[in-house]
């Protein structure tokens, strides 16, 4: 497997980092539902537990980007 270049990506944003993770089939299981009640996908539920858990403990780098949006990108009409 080979790793995504580093740089920007697409729109000029920093490419995300891809990792690996395993869980226990019934944790991920209701990871899943907890997402799906916030409409969220479970790869972003992950990242918005992991965002919490670093700023509670004080451990969230000040540099972190915000967790970018869905969707289309601003300025993008769709025409």
């Amino acid at each position: 497997m080979t790793a995504p270049p580093e740089g920007p990506g697409p729109h000029g944003r920093p490419q995300r980092k891809q990792v690996l993770l395993r869980l226990d089939p019934a944790v991920h299981e209701a990871l899943a539902r907890w997402a799906g009640d916030e409409l969220r996908s479970a790869n972003a539920q992950i990242e918005f537990l992991l965002r919490k858990a670093l700023a509670d403990a004080g451990r969230l780098p000040k540099e972190t980007r915000p967790i970018p949006r869905r969707g289309r990108p601003p300025g993008d009409s769709g025409s």
